[in-house]
């Protein structure tokens, strides 16, 4: 039976969000913040936390499901979903009440309009995503199991990955290794990138056919108990040219940058200013078309976000990933991707490759 999550102190934390926003309630419709405030699985519902026990709401399908998982709430029947909401909040004789913009349709949002004239509505996003962004230890363990997972699939597919093989037929093996290794599916759709195709950060893996000379990029990940790991590998096949070779070492250098520039306190945009600037001297700044890392959790990407723009200070606690690259059209790609825990020294490393070049095939 798996452990219940650290719960109390995840609704301590949204209470007294809901206090600094001037709010009673907030209305939590996604389905990961449900899971992370309740440890309720289901794949609808909704959930009202305010000042007394959260109303955990479930259709008939869910109600025993929601009862076993959720045992800090108090689980309310709704034969329609709005109407459930409305009454929750009616009952709890609120009328300033937070949501999730991202989440909630305009639809929904007009209905609950109607359903409930006195309430208020206030969007809120990223505040809530600032309170899953920092782990605790329950957390950090499934994380890393989803990690070790991912590698143990990785390293016995490698054998796999040589002149002759196409795309997607490395791509199911891993995939189908990571779930034989335990994992409840993977992170997301994985990228086996080669040749001229590592060249595009989110290629699909199809029918090339890897040849030698050609930089491979595998972009892959785990899903244990809701939580996600991320890492991405480049390798060479059958060896490395000169040009392959400086390109590794800019976006290597980049990588290691940014991971000294970890630790509580730093600004996210510095962190990747760390990163861009080393590929920026090099020539290549154009060609790193995106930021250098964001949060893991239950989602793959998830706060904070470490770009230009990001406007986040890291803490202490964050799992987040560290992944610069270099994408020359024609020719190819790299990405070096680990996921590092925020520590008050500074970034532990959390993924298990090394990330040196490695020939393979």
């Amino acid at each position: 039976m798996p452990e219940r999550p650290a719960i109390a102190p995840r609704v301590s934390r949204l209470r007294a969000l809901l206090r600094r926003s001037g709010l009673e309630a907030f209305l939590i419709l996604d389905l990961k913040n449900i899971r992370y405030l309740t440890g309720f699985t289901g794949s609808d519902g909704a959930l009202v936390v305010g000042a007394g026990k959260p109303a955990l709401l479930v259709d008939g399908r869910y109600t025993t499901q929601a009862r076993k998982q959720a045992p800090g709430t108090r689980v309310v029947l709704y034969r329609d979903k709005v109407s459930g909401i409305a009454e929750a909040l009616s009952a709890g004789g609120v009328e300033h009440v937070g949501f999730e913009p991202a989440v909630a349709t305009v639809e929904l949002l007009s209905s609950l309009r109607r359903k409930s004239k006195k309430v208020r509505w206030k969007p809120l996003q990223r505040e809530l995503g600032a309170i899953r962004a920092v782990k605790d230890p329950g957390e950090i363990t499934q994380i890393r199991r989803a990690i070790r997972i991912a590698a143990g699939a990785l390293r016995s597919t490698l054998g796999r990955i040589r002149p002759g093989v196409c795309e997607r037929d490395i791509a199911v093996e891993l995939e189908y290794a990571m779930r034989s290794m335990g994992a409840e599916t993977p992170a997301f759709d994985t990228i086996i990138a080669s040749g001229p195709n590592s060249a595009l950060p989110h290629a699909r893996p199809g029918s090339r056919k890897i040849r030698p000379g050609d930089f491979v990029v595998i972009d892959y990940g785990a899903v244990w108990r809701g939580y996600h790991s991320d890492e991405t590998c480049t390798f060479a096949v059958g060896g490395a040219g000169r040009r392959h070779e400086r390109i590794y070492a800019v976006v290597k250098e980049a990588h290691d940058r940014a991971l000294e520039a970890v630790r509580p306190g730093v600004a996210c945009r510095d962190v990747d200013a760390a990163a861009r600037g080393v590929i920026e001297k090099a020539g290549y700044g154009p060609l790193f078309s995106h930021g250098t890392g964001h949060g893991v959790g239950l989602d793959v990407h998830e706060a904070p976000r470490l770009s230009t723009l990001s406007d986040a200070v890291l803490e202490k606690g964050m799992v987040i990933t560290i992944e610069p690259g270099i994408y020359l059209p024609g020719f190819g790609g790299v990405r070096i991707e680990d996921t590092v825990l925020v520590e008050k020294g500074g970034a532990r490393v959390l993924t298990e490759f090394s990330k040196e070049l490695q020939v393979i095939g």
